[in-house]
């Protein structure tokens, strides 16, 4: 199986990640968790980002606030999908790195989920993986089933007369 790497620009970035780590380790799906960032170990960055495929790497998952120019600067050296988590760490709450992440040129494409989406990176990041292997396909069919089975149950715990005596 192919890995997912899961590259942070600042280690107080971890906090927002633990989702993305539980959510791979979950289903089984190999990663790593690398601190790198775009401005201050730009070499870094680019040389793993270039070498990444070569590596096992399937998906690279890039987590960053503020100027959140980390997606961009790794996708700009890969052809492997690039997951873009943009971080609240400003006073503009995640506004700035939201626009950071998203807004790429032509060509270089990032694919940004929602502010603090760590979860959600890791999922998409394992839907890519599972177009060419099934047992993750598996995986993630069951875990649809068990999410739609929970809003079932917690439906049919409503009690509207209940509530209305309280």
């Amino acid at each position: 199986m192919k890995k997912v790497a899961i590259i942070m620009g600042s280690d107080s970035d971890l906090p927002v990640l633990k989702p993305a780590i539980k959510t791979l380790a979950e289903l089984e799906i190999p990663f790593s968790v690398r601190v790198m960032s775009a401005h201050r170990t730009p070499a870094e960055a680019a040389e793993f980002s270039r070498t990444a495929r070569d590596e096992g790497y399937g998906v690279i998952i890039a987590a960053a606030g503020k100027a959140a120019h980390l997606a961009g600067a790794l996708a700009a050296q890969t052809i492997l999908p690039v997951i873009g988590i943009p971080v609240k760490s400003s006073t503009l709450d995640g506004l700035d790195a939201l626009l950071a992440t998203v807004q790429m040129p032509g060509g270089i494409p990032v694919a940004t989920v929602a502010i603090d989406g760590a979860q959600n990176a890791a999922l998409l990041a394992a839907q890519m993986l599972a177009l060419s292997d099934e047992a993750l396909a598996d995986k993630l069919l069951a875990q649809r089933k068990k999410q739609h089975d929970s809003v079932i149950a917690k439906d049919a715990k409503i009690d509207i007369a209940a509530i209305l005596a309280e």
